[in-house]
């Protein structure tokens, strides 16, 4: 499977001929015949918006010409690799038409299709398999248009800046290819996220907007956007609050000084805490009212830990690893318990409780470990099919403790692993020469962005798709009263 590009004037020829790996052919706009199989189409066009400036990139999500529309699966890939370059660029739909588009009238016309570039060759050049890209650097705007003094400059900037497209264009040229994709099962969204994210939309649909939420309600920044765009209103601290007004507590947990804030504030809250960090926090208070330490397995500055801690300062002291659980020093070593962040790699968290054990004989816990059940679960899923693997890709958050330690544990596996928040985030670099790439998401990120990864692959070349495991997920947690009574 060979990847070509195309250039369609020989001026877009003249500038990357010698910057590419890549065979560059000129095909003119006569000459240009529908392709199949991994293509790029490279050169200037025209921007039908606002917004959009000479010198910017387009990548065409699709491609529209004479009443058929083409869609691009692997644009986001290309534009996340052209944006690493610095450069700024635009994803949307790109016209093809028969004739030079430059009058405001029909730029406005076709804008109002919803299209964002417009050239005269693209649409001619693409399959109808996905797997054409169309990169294009804008010439001409509505506000600078063609038949505009400095419209030479303007040209030769952009042909410059497709120069610079070169090390993106030959980064997909060298992930084409035909590619097995394994997706772990159990993946995504968990019970105790889907609850939070529910509870935040039906306090939106009961109360209205603004909802406050305090800290990210998941760790999941696509998450956090879509929420915003319904009415919610994030913030740091509670501060930040209108008095009177309604806040959801996120799911990670707060200390109780923060409900004491709450209500000197006279705050509505609705407390979206997963039931199973919950269940930490009730641990460590039965603990400290019987004056023991609680030795906590987890992460210092990790949300669920800082609020789990709150509940006792006096009696909990943090360790993150077999290390410090080794050297720990505690005020009574006969009166000691532990307790457990939910959302560590099990086997890390497992042998730092082993040290404890052998350092302290009278050490109790919990009947079982708090590592939560979707941690659990969604590690053994990725460590099945990092086996299989040549790189597994975990999507979710950097800030997201369950997301990282599925990178981890496929690593540990002596797998190569990344975590992105989605397939824009994603090195072509990473994936070439990668024939069989494993796939899972963390319990904060939303299922579609696994979907919308497999169709990015896909416009690299074949895939094929195997869902490894069979385990099945039913726990559900109910919602808090003051948005599930009617």
């Amino acid at each position: 499977m060979s990847p070509v590009v195309y250039t369609p004037l020989y001026a877009e020829w003249l500038a990357l001929r010698d910057k590419l790996t890549t065979p560059v052919i000129r095909t003119g706009r006569s000459r240009g015949k529908p392709t199949h199989g991994p293509t790029l189409v490279a050169g200037v066009a025209g921007a039908l918006v606002d917004g959009i400036a000479p010198g910017d990139v387009i990548v065409a999500s699709e491609i529209r010409h004479a009443g058929k529309v083409v869609q691009s699966f692997a644009a986001d890939l290309v534009a996340g690799e052209l944006r690493r370059l610095g450069l700024t660029v635009h994803v949307g739909p790109v016209v093809t038409a028969d004739h030079v588009v430059d009058s405001a009238g029909e730029r406005a016309e076709l804008a109002a299709t919803g299209a964002i570039g417009v050239d005269t060759e693209s649409g001619l050049l693409v399959g109808d398999d996905g797997q054409t890209v169309v990169v294009r650097v804008v010439v001409d705007t509505p506000g600078e248009p063609l038949r505009r003094v400095g419209m030479p400059v303007r040209g030769a900037r952009g042909l410059a800046q497709l120069r610079r497209t070169a090390p993106a264009i030959d980064a997909w040229a060298r992930a084409v290819g035909e590619r097995r994709l394994l997706l772990a099962t159990p993946r995504s969204f968990c019970a105790g996220v889907e609850r939070a994210i529910e509870t935040v939309e039906r306090a939106l649909e009961r109360f209205g907007a603004p909802v406050y939420v305090r800290r990210q309600i998941v760790h999941n920044r696509h998450v956090v956007s879509e929420l915003e765009g319904r009415g919610a209103v994030f913030v740091e601290e509670l501060d930040a609050v209108p008095e009177g007004s309604l806040v959801v507590l996120a799911a990670h947990g707060v200390a109780p000084a923060v409900r004491r804030q709450a209500d000197e504030r006279h705050l509505r809250v609705i407390d979206a805490t997963c039931p199973l960090v919950a269940k930490v926090h009730h641990e460590v208070r039965r603990y400290a009212a019987r004056d023991t330490t609680v030795v906590l397995i987890g992460h210092p500055d990790h949300e669920e830990v800082i609020g789990t801690v709150g509940e006792a300062p006096d009696h909990v002291i943090v360790v993150a690893n077999p290390a410090e659980a080794d050297t720990v020093q505690l005020p009574d070593p006969a009166r000691v318990g532990y307790a457990m962040q939910t959302t560590l790699a099990v086997e890390e968290a497992a042998e730092t409780a082993a040290v404890l054990r052998r350092r302290f004989p009278t050490l109790t816990g919990p009947k079982r470990d708090d590592i939560c059940y979707a941690t659990s679960n969604r590690q053994a899923g990725v460590r099945q099919i990092a086996a299989q693997s040549d790189l597994v890709i975990v999507l979710g958050s950097q800030n997201s403790s369950n997301s990282k330690r599925l990178a981890e544990v496929a690593e540990a596996a002596g797998t190569r692993a990344v975590l992105v928040d989605d397939a824009s985030e994603l090195e072509l670099d990473l994936i070439a020469g990668a024939e069989r790439i494993g796939i899972t998401a963390g319990a904060s990120a939303p299922p579609e962005l696994v979907d919308h990864l497999i169709r990015c692959l896909s416009g690299l070349g074949p895939v094929s798709v195997t869902e490894n495991g069979t385990l099945t997920e039913d726990v559900r947690f109910a919602l808090p009263k003051e948005v599930s009574q009617p």
